[in-house]
Order: C-alpha cells, then structure tokens, then sequence
C-alpha cells in the first residue's frame, strides 16, 4: 500500500507517448489501475508525441512540485534502421538525469527497443512495473 496508514497516497505524474497508442493506450489503463490497487493517485498526466520527447514533459512535471514521483509509459518498435535505439538511448539517459537533477523517482515504462508490434503487446506490463517501481522508490527513499 502507498503511503503510511492516514498519510496522503503517493502522487504519481505520467507521461505517456502517443506513438503506437494503440499499445500505449493499454500500457497507461494498465498502470492507472495498479496504481489505484497499490493506493497511489495519478494526479497529472502529459501526454507527448513519442518517447524522444518525454524528458520536457518530464521536467515541467517535477518542477511543478505536484508529484512525488514520475511514470513514463511508451513503446518503441523495431524499424529498418537503428532509429528505435537511439531514440530509446537518449529518452533513458535524460530521464535519469532528470530523475538525479529533482532527487526524485523517474520510471522507465518505455518497452523497446528492437521488438515487433506483437512483441510489444506481450509486454504492456512494463507500466505496471514502473508504477510499481515508483511507489517503492518515493517508499523507501522518503
């Protein structure tokens, strides 16, 4: 359960990317509804073209102060060139960096790089494992 008995639910801030929504789509129904099993509350969310453009999304999130923690959720599908890794690369570096910068939990819920379509609807669970990460983190870490 997020939080201590009687204290405020954990805020949790998403960014979701519409690209490939119809993954994303069940990705974000996903960790919405763990989060309100895990006694969490999705206080905002931001939704941005593709994963590439999450850590703007991501700042005005936790510069506004209204999070405890955020929640990326998108899908980067394998193309014909290695586009999908370095977009993936540069998202997951900045979203760390982010996550150091405000000393507070960035999950990556981004499922690629190199898979199918069908791959990434057997793993629509990765938002599930970043709710699940970012309550245990804003948990532990205070």
């Amino acid at each position: 359960m997020a939080g201590k008995k009687g204290s405020a639910p954990i805020r949790l801030g998403f960014v979701v990317s519409e690209f490939n929504r119809d993954i994303t789509y069940m990705m974000e129904i996903e960790g919405r509804e763990h989060a309100q099993f895990l006694g969490a509350e999705v206080v905002a969310c931001i939704y941005v073209p593709g994963a590439y453009d999450m850590p703007l999304a991501i700042k005005k999130l936790l510069k506004g102060g209204g999070v405890d923690a955020v929640v990326t959720i998108g899908c980067v599908i394998e193309g014909a060139t290695q586009h999908d890794e370095i977009v993936v690369q540069h998202a997951a570096r900045k979203i760390i960096d982010l996550s150091l910068e405000f000393e507070k939990p960035v999950t990556l819920g981004i499922s690629g790089p190199g898979m199918t379509r069908m791959e990434a609807g057997e793993r629509v669970d990765y938002a599930k494992r970043a709710v699940e990460s970012a309550i245990k983190l804003v948990e532990r870490l205070g």
